[in-house]
């Protein structure tokens, strides 16, 4: 697994996240488990199968979460200049023939920024904005085909 840029905040909240699923979260799992099997039948039991699904999708995110948290950097860049495209940051950009302007945070998906779209540092669009500065027009390969972009302002998230 890549490297994934993630701020402090995101950090924090996922190991608390982490935490949560391996303790109390594998607790309520196990007693549901258990409540089903008392129903008796397990082949015809919804109770049962539904709970060992949802303890197979809680599973799946703490493997998630112990992989992206292992592979994790921590970005801080409190004072720096934000004169070029890093991860952490909101890229507005307006696309080769259009007028209409959007804003894309680059980063991980942790990040859930609420009405801004995320793009990987490790996509074809984010490896071509990363260390481009407000009004670069960038070039990059879409499934497509070539598009550019221009860089229009780069802010904090």
């Amino acid at each position: 697994m890549t490297d994934t840029t993630i701020s402090q905040a995101t950090y924090d909240a996922l190991v608390a996240e982490l935490h949560e699923l391996t303790t109390t979260g594998r607790i309520e799992i196990a007693k549901a488990i258990e409540s089903a099997r008392a129903l008796g039948d397990l082949s015809e039991n919804g109770d049962y199968h539904a709970a060992k699904d949802a303890q197979g999708k809680m599973e799946a995110r703490v493997r998630q979460l112990q992989s992206l948290l292992e592979n994790a950097v921590v970005v801080t860049d409190e004072g720096a200049d934000v004169d070029s495209v890093r991860p952490g940051l909101v890229v507005a950009l307006r696309y080769e023939d259009d007028d209409e302007v959007s804003e894309y945070f680059l980063g991980s998906i942790e990040e859930r920024l609420a009405g801004v779209e995320v793009v990987s540092p490790t996509s074809p669009l984010g490896q071509a904005l990363i260390g481009a500065a407000a009004g670069d027009l960038v070039e990059y390969q879409a499934p497509g085909g070539r598009l550019k972009v221009e860089v229009v302002a780069i802010r904090r998230a």
